[in-house]
């Protein structure tokens, strides 16, 4: 409305025009920064007869000044040119930091952390020197200028010599997920860890209590990580319970199956809708890090229970999931054989084979 009565348009005509405009898009949509195109009849105080924004990436909508005064919504969607994308890099400080740096858009890295958290623990795996390499989609315009980025279709690790690879499979259903180069899925029953970006402060067994002061077995693991960072549900699940736990302070449960359950404790709030008997799915955000009940400073207590005795999470193994077979393994062989092309004949600034000489420093 503000806008519409800038360049002229008499405040009756501009609620037509919004509520017009309203029919192929919600103007409350509209961001900071926006560009609008106005057309004015000819004159020197001629009317408005026509506007256009771009609603989407691929989609541009408008207002159109019918002959006998009223608008009328126009929509046109934009031709966009799917370009994959290779970028490639090492290690430095940390793996996000080394996809930003490389020029990959933060929520393919996001994706990218998220597949691999089956099998990579990001707090101890990940060193210097250690390298990265992904192809994406990326859309332009007419004008060549990226409007958008797309899936995440492949990417590789290269963790201390040891190479692991991903590859986006939509299977018969179309469903799509990460496979590695066999075939089978990424996904497990649980994530190695339900935290990015943190650190391992104290590991599963003896230790000498911060608070108590003595030698006591410590039935989980904490990650070190500041106060509000995500926690994510670590497989899909129950919540067993969501509250305030004695010495774990503010505590959610949340029960996978018949053996096993996973525990997130000192949080200083909970995710909207984490109640007891809500259902999660793995790698929603359940809680945030806080420093709530017996805690000396903001971290995560993560527990993995089976058949309700804590074990260590560091050490359990989960079985791989879907294991593609018969005409789903040809198709994604295919699939794999395009990306590997692209691997082999794309530019990219740094070759993941790229590693210094020199040893990684001491964990």
């Amino acid at each position: 409305m503000d806008i519409l009565l800038s360049v002229g348009l008499p405040r009756a005509e501009a609620h037509e025009a919004v509520s017009a405009l309203s029919g192929v898009f919600d103007p409350r949509g509209l961001k900071p920064g926006q560009e609008i195109t106005f057309t004015f009849a000819p004159g020197e105080s001629g009317p408005m007869v026509g506007a256009w924004l771009a609603a989407r990436a691929d989609r541009d909508v408008g207002l159109s000044r019918e002959p006998g005064g009223r608008f009328t919504a126009l929509q046109r969607d934009k031709a966009l040119t799917l370009e994959p994308t290779r970028a490639a890099g090492m290690v430095r400080s940390s793996l996000y930091e080394a996809g930003l740096s490389a020029g990959v858009p933060a929520q393919i890295m996001v994706e990218l952390i998220r597949a691999f958290s089956f099998d990579v623990d990001f707090q101890r795996e990940i060193q210097p020197g250690d390298a990265f390499e992904v192809i994406f989609d990326r859309y332009r315009d007419e004008t060549g200028r990226t409007v958008k980025d797309g899936a995440l279709r492949h990417a590789s690790l290269l963790l201390s010599g040891r190479r692991l690879a991903i590859y986006l499979y939509p299977d018969r259903d179309g469903m799509a997920d990460y496979y590695n180069e066999r075939g089978e899925s990424v996904r497990k029953a649980l994530l190695k860890t339900p935290i990015d970006g943190a650190r391992l402060t104290s590991g599963f067994g003896s230790r000498m209590h911060p608070i108590l002061g003595y030698s006591a077995f410590h039935k989980g693991v904490d990650f070190g990580a500041p106060s509000g960072t995500p926690i994510q549900a670590a497989g899909d699940g129950v919540v067993e319970m969501s509250g305030w736990f004695g010495g774990y302070g503010n505590y959610v449960r949340l029960k996978h199956n018949g053996e096993y359950s996973t525990a997130y404790a000192h949080l200083s709030r909970y995710a909207p809708g984490i109640k007891e008997g809500a259902r999660v799915k793995q790698g929603q955000i359940v809680g945030y890090v806080g420093t709530t009940g017996r805690s000396t400073g903001a971290h995560l207590h993560y527990e993995v229970l089976r058949r309700g005795a804590q074990i260590n999470p560091m050490g359990v193994k989960f079985p791989t999931g879907r294991k593609l077979d018969g005409i789903e393994l040809v198709a994604f062989k295919r699939i794999r054989g395009e990306v590997d092309h692209l691997l082999s004949t794309a530019a990219v600034a740094v070759q993941l084979a790229a590693r210094p000489a020199e040893p990684k420093p001491a964990d």
